[in-house]
């Protein structure tokens, strides 16, 4: 029986962000500020266990509400420019430029109901915080 395809292989042959992205850049520069792991402490009980898809990165989720907030863009124009602009995927703890959406509009919707408002202010504030 063969085995599943690894696809780390397809991961070799796309742009490694790191490598094409400024560092000098404001969004790569709050990137590097910001707390992910508190984030992904405080925030990562949102996701309920159980059967269904594999829950997506807090950091991805939390880097979009974030972006979101601070250019005041819809949902939809949200996913057009993180499929564009890779400094959004950057800051979303993307290591290679896709091509593609990981999430759907519909999944940022559901991560604001589950996050609720104090919550995602929360979030919003520590961004803010480390922008400072």
């Amino acid at each position: 029986m063969s085995q599943p395809r690894d696809n780390r292989q397809k991961e070799l042959f796309r742009p490694a962000l790191d490598r094409i992205v400024d560092k000098h850049h404001p969004l790569v520069r709050l990137a590097k500020r910001i707390d992910w792991r508190c984030i992904e402490r405080e925030f990562g009980d949102i996701y309920s266990p159980g059967a269904g898809h594999p829950p997506l990165p807090v950091r991805l989720m939390a880097g979009l509400l974030v972006l979101q907030r601070m250019r005041s863009l819809s949902d939809k124009a949200l996913c057009e420019r993180w499929l564009e602009n890779p400094y959004f995927q950057y800051f979303c703890g993307e290591e290679v430029f896709r091509h593609e959406l990981k999430f759907s509009r519909s999944s940022l919707s559901r991560w604001r109901r589950r996050l609720g408002a104090d919550r995602l202010e929360a979030l919003i504030a520590q961004s803010q915080k480390a922008q400072a």
